[in-house]
């Protein structure tokens, strides 16, 4: 009883959480964990409103030596399959964006041996030249570069921040938990190197979100491992932005399985903001949840309804295929109870 009580007492004050007391979230039930959710929200962000931002995910390549299990998009290499992005389809991508009034690219793709540095930083270039902002690769892309091509991970930065890039999005992620990375991922960077390139990301001045995905071989301890790991960085630097997490999608993935519901989603939503008291935006993942649990999700800590995605290819190769238009997202947060607004991806507002 005690516990329950000094806890009780922490989260009505807006205290730090220990791991322990972090572990024992799960033991509230679900709408009072909705409701410290939401109270902590509103100490972050006092204001009535839920940003997003339209842009679109821009796959710069398929080929992928990495493997992961739960990955339904990668091909090996070699594969008939196989694509790089060039420079013609990138302009149209770029305008038809433009078209739509967006502010930026999430820029990924996988792991691709035949690539060349020039290659990486001339899509970067293209991406600035044409007005649009660069938020792109994630650390375990960046981590490959280094590797790749025998750079210092300072190097790499430099070279992408001098061609434009703006801020990294929080991919290859999954769970900060080293057990699990090993077999769901064991030729991506762990956990070490993930939040290694990260710091220096965030020492070089770049703005970063972090993500977690979640409901597949790891554990709830190993969920409280993850945002630890996040909110210890995030003390050092201060470069997070914003945190994502999102359900596992099993469909056409080696690793299988069935999906994590909506519960479990809005429940993992509010320890993520209760936990995380230094990151200041929380995301919904409307991809895999839907609409309808998204507006749910912003009464449970979140206070971003993420992107419009007019392109988003790799939770749609698992078969899930949500897709919402800038009105569509406006009229859910608006019936939601807030004022929609649009930032970039460095979350100013236009």
């Amino acid at each position: 009883m005690g516990n329950t009580t000094s806890l009780a007492a922490k989260l009505a004050e807006g205290t730090r959480l220990s791991l322990k007391e972090a572990q024992g979230l799960w033991d509230l039930d679900l709408l009072t964990l909705g409701q410290e959710a939401d109270l902590a929200r509103r100490r972050l962000n006092p204001e009535n409103r839920v940003t997003y931002v339209v842009d679109r995910n821009i796959n710069y390549t398929n080929i992928c030596t990495s493997g992961c299990r739960f990955c339904a998009y990668f091909r090996e290499p070699g594969s008939p399959e196989g694509f790089v992005l060039n420079e013609i389809e990138l302009a149209q991508k770029l305008d038809e964006l433009k078209a739509h009034g967006g502010s930026g690219v999430l820029l990924q793709g996988g792991l691709n041996p035949d690539l060349s540095f020039t290659y990486y930083v001339d899509l970067v270039r293209q991406i600035k030249d044409s007005g649009l902002g660069v938020h792109g690769f994630s650390p375990s892309e960046i981590a490959f570069m280094s590797r790749r091509f025998e750079l210092p991970l300072t190097d790499v930065l430099a070279r992408l921040i001098e061609a434009g890039l703006s801020s990294i999005p929080g991919g290859g992620a999954e769970i900060l938990a080293d057990r699990v990375r090993g077999q769901i991922s064991p030729r991506k960077c762990n956990s070490g190197e993930w939040l290694e390139v990260m710091a220096a990301a965030h020492e070089m001045g770049l703005k970063t979100s972090a993500t977690m995905m979640f409901g597949h071989l790891e554990t709830r301890a190993e969920r409280v491992e993850h945002l630890f790991k996040i909110r210890d960085l995030q003390d050092r630097t201060g470069g997070f932005i914003s945190f994502i997490p999102w359900t596992f999608q099993p469909g056409g993935t080696v690793l299988g399985g069935e999906p994590l519901g909506a519960v479990e989603y809005l429940r993992i939503l509010a320890v993520s903001r209760l936990v995380l008291d230094n990151v200041p935006h929380l995301q919904v993942s409307w991809v895999t949840q839907g609409p309808k649990i998204a507006q749910v999700a912003l009464k449970f800590g979140a206070d971003d309804f993420g992107s419009t995605m007019l392109e988003e290819n790799v939770v749609a190769a698992t078969g899930v295929g949500f897709r919402l238009s800038r009105e569509e997202i406006e009229t859910l947060v608006r019936r939601a109870g807030y004022e929609p607004r649009v930032r970039d991806h460095r979350y100013n507002l236009l």
